[in-house]
């Protein structure tokens, strides 16, 4: 038995301390095996900043950042390209001409809105979709400048991003201190009547009336206002006068005709007279026509001369006299000359130098005209020796020491 015992009794190899027996049983090895450790617990921390990472490094999201920047930056540049556009009063209009500043806008849009006269009580605000912003200067301050610096920054762009509009109105909006007008959709424009201006919408119309005048009608939310036009600078500046297309008529007619009533002034009873002065279109030129009248001292009844047709012929200028009286148009003229042409009458006829008026009938609306204007001057030579011996003084009162000949510049 011992010698058994002595042959079993063999190392395998536990460590000095017993810390392992093969022969032990389970409960036994439980029992003496110490505990192990408790399993170290992940730090919270460390997932949380996996899980950044991973969404950080998304290539999806990383697109959609990028093609929304992508889109922003192309809205940017196409919209630096559009014009800002002035709104006021319910008027919207695009501003042709961005590098005027602030202030000369509002000269400019005066001539509409008379209370924007006053710089010191108009203000301004640039609008850009959801960008708003006070203009601090506005005489120092070009349009374009303020729109260029809005468009170039950043919170300009990423709005741009976030705005479901990516093509916004770059709008520039004046302010007047304890005023405000209308705010209809249209601005202002020219209508040959009151039906066609008021289904138009616009701000500002102006309309021809029957009396001959433009009127101006303004739209607000409390009403319609319409006074006649002061000024209209979106109509064309017209003058009342005679443009000609053919010659002036030559004196040597002008003192025919004189003559011929010049003798209606020596029979004693001083009886008026009248011509007619025609155009010939087949051989050009001016001829006089005496039809067919009966006068007297205060009147002419004639006939127009039938052999004149009016294919060939332009009756251009009628013209009677007033014998000694001076020479003006009667309440008879008026009612007499209303064809669209020309009227003289010539007064004064017993003097050395008659007097001569000329007007046109405009549909039977009368202007008077200088009579320069259609008759030739009544000009001759002289030998210009006569001019050496005529000298200017400078100021009345002069000694005449510094004299200027006839002819030289004051």
């Amino acid at each position: 038995m011992s010698n058994t015992n002595k042959d079993l009794d063999i190392d395998l190899g536990s460590d000095p301390e017993g810390d392992f027996d093969p022969f032990a049983l389970d409960d036994d090895l439980e029992d003496d095996t110490p505990p192990e450790p408790p399993a170290e617990k992940p730090k919270a921390e460390k997932p949380a900043q996996k899980q950044v990472a991973a969404s950080s490094a998304n290539p999806i999201e990383a697109a959609v950042n990028a093609a929304e920047t992508k889109e922003a930056e192309k809205s940017q540049q196409s919209l630096m390209e559009k014009p800002p556009v002035f709104e006021y009063a319910g008027a919207s209009e695009a501003i042709e001409d961005s590098s005027q500043t602030f202030d000369e806008l509002r000269i400019e849009k005066a001539k509409d809105f008379p209370e924007l006269q006053d710089g010191k009580r108009a203000s301004w605000t640039v609008e850009y979709g959801k960008i708003s912003k006070i203009v601090a200067d506005p005489k120092g301050t070009s349009i374009a400048k303020m729109k260029s610096d809005i468009e170039t920054s950043k919170e300009f762009l990423d709005s741009l991003k976030k705005a479901k509009d990516k093509n916004p109105v770059c709008k520039i909006k004046p302010k007047v201190t304890a005023q405000s007008k209308g705010t209809m959709s249209a601005y202002k424009g020219v209508f040959t009547n009151m039906d066609d201006a008021i289904v138009s919408g616009k701000v500002i119309s102006f309309v021809p009336a029957r009396d001959g005048k433009v009127y101006e009608i303004r739209n607000t939310d409390i009403g319609r206002f319409t006074t006649p036009a002061g000024k209209c600078d979106s109509l064309d500046d017209v003058k009342a006068g005679f443009l000609r297309t053919l010659p002036l008529i030559p004196a040597e007619m002008m003192f025919k005709i004189i003559s011929f009533f010049r003798y209606f002034m020596s029979l004693g009873s001083e009886q008026e007279a009248l011509v007619n002065i025609y155009w010939d279109k087949c051989n050009p030129g001016f001829f006089i026509d005496v039809p067919k009248q009966i006068v007297s001292k205060a009147s002419v009844d004639s006939e127009i001369s039938n052999d004149l047709s009016d294919d060939r012929f332009i009756h251009y200028m009628d013209i009677h006299s007033h014998n000694s009286m001076k020479a003006s148009f009667s309440s008879i003229d008026d009612r007499d000359e209303r064809a669209t042409r020309l009227y003289t009458v010539i007064g004064n006829l017993d003097k050395y130098l008659p007097d001569i008026k000329t007007r046109f009938s405009n549909g039977g609306t009368f202007h008077e005209i200088e009579p320069s204007e259609v008759f030739e001057h009544i000009e001759t030579s002289f030998p210009i020796a006569w001019t050496e011996n005529v000298s200017f003084r400078s100021l009345h009162g002069d000694d005449g020491s510094e004299n200027l000949k006839a002819g030289a510049t004051l």
